[in-house]
């Protein structure tokens, strides 16, 4: 049988390197993707590291990074986050996510993301400066997923998210999948279930293409003989911004009597097959779970291929991440005790004034 987890484990590291030539960032199709806010990360936890931990993140925000981290849950998890987005924009993204074990060894779990650009301003080619009321734009991403743990050291998962996104007299909508596999060095019980070593492959937003579809597509013309024509547009289809993480994380025990004092190094490459690809370093210290303090950077490969995008920072996001979370238990049992935990997490950005998210984390 452990043959056979190292046999999986070497055949999905021979996948992801085919996939990571296959989506190797690109440049030159940057901006031909649609539904670009599958790329952002919802949740406080996992952003404040920038990234970096998909190797080693746990519970319901792992359906962004590596969903084979649900695995990790040990009974129920319930998360929410608000994202005041590229703040001075008037961008609001909302998550919650429930997370659910199955058994001794499954999971499974349920998240909305809902991202809300507040009212924009009508304008027509007639009326180019607006004065005829206002509409809403909205996105909305359901995922529901499932993750098994294969043993005490492979956990493997897949996500199905349905895709939506509304204008007034516009629709599109469709479905993506996201797969991943953690690998972690086997427990050892003389210091109490420290896994130091973490590796990660998640595959993601791999779907159908999208296209637009509504009375917006649609035009009124009249003819010289006074005939009233409407035209109907077809809207061309965009394909889902894919993607693959490539994580490794490694955890250092700063006492040798317990699990008290932890700090986590986390690194992950993420291939782009719309953008430029993203390294990404992260750090993280963890006090009696009960503080947690988190950094981290990202960044973008200086490659522009053929256009001029070479040296050229293609993201208002510039690369540091801070956060921290605030836990407690209500019991001295730590086995069977709930946790309640406060994130936050801020995204540097140029411009606008950052990105500020905040969250809480219920385990039952």
């Amino acid at each position: 049988m452990i043959n056979f987890y190292k046999k999986t484990l070497v055949a999905c590291s021979f996948a992801a390197t085919i996939c990571s030539s296959a989506l190797a960032g690109n440049p030159d199709r940057a901006g031909q993707a649609s539904i670009s806010q599958l790329l952002i990360n919802p949740w406080a936890r996992s952003s404040a590291m920038g990234g970096s931990n998909s190797s080693c993140v746990t519970g319901i925000e792992s359906q962004y990074l590596n969903v084979a981290g649900l695995a990790h849950i040990k009974s129920s998890e319930f998360m929410f986050s608000q994202t005041n987005w590229l703040s001075g924009a008037g961008i609001g993204i909302s998550s919650l996510g429930y997370g659910q074990k199955v058994g001794s060894s499954n999971a499974i779990g349920f998240s909305i993301m809902s991202i809300n650009y507040g009212a924009i301003n009508k304008t027509t080619t007639e009326s180019p400066e607006g004065g005829l009321g206002t509409y809403n734009f909205r996105n909305l991403n359901i995922g529901l997923s499932y993750a098994k743990e294969f043993s005490n050291s492979i956990f493997g998962g897949v996500n199905v998210k349905v895709i939506s996104e509304n204008l007034a007299n516009l629709t599109a909508r469709g479905v993506a999948i996201d797969a991943g596999i953690q690998y972690q060095t086997a427990s050892n019980k003389d210091k109490k279930d420290r896994n130091n070593v973490k590796f990660g492959i998640a595959l993601k937003n791999v779907g159908t293409p999208m296209t637009f579809n509504g009375d917006g597509l649609s035009t009124q013309a009249t003819l010289a003989s006074g005939t009233l024509l409407t035209v109907n547009q077809r809207s061309s289809k965009t394909d889902l911004p894919s993607l693959l993480n490539i994580g490794f994380a490694y955890d250092y025990y700063l006492s040798n009597e317990n699990n008290d004092n932890i700090i986590t190094f986390a690194g992950n490459f993420l291939s782009n097959s719309f953008t430029k690809d993203n390294y990404q370093l992260g750090a993280q210290y963890s006090f009696k779970k009960m503080f947690i303090a988190r950094v981290g950077y990202a960044a973008e490969t200086k490659k522009g291929g053929t256009s001029s995008l070479a040296g050229v920072r293609t993201t208002a996001l510039t690369g540091w991440n801070f956060g921290f979370t605030i836990e407690a238990a209500t019991s001295k049992d730590e086995e069977k005790a709930s946790r309640f935990g406060v994130d936050y997490c801020y995204r540097t950005t140029n411009p606008f004034s950052g990105s500020h998210s905040i969250g809480v984390r219920l385990a039952f």
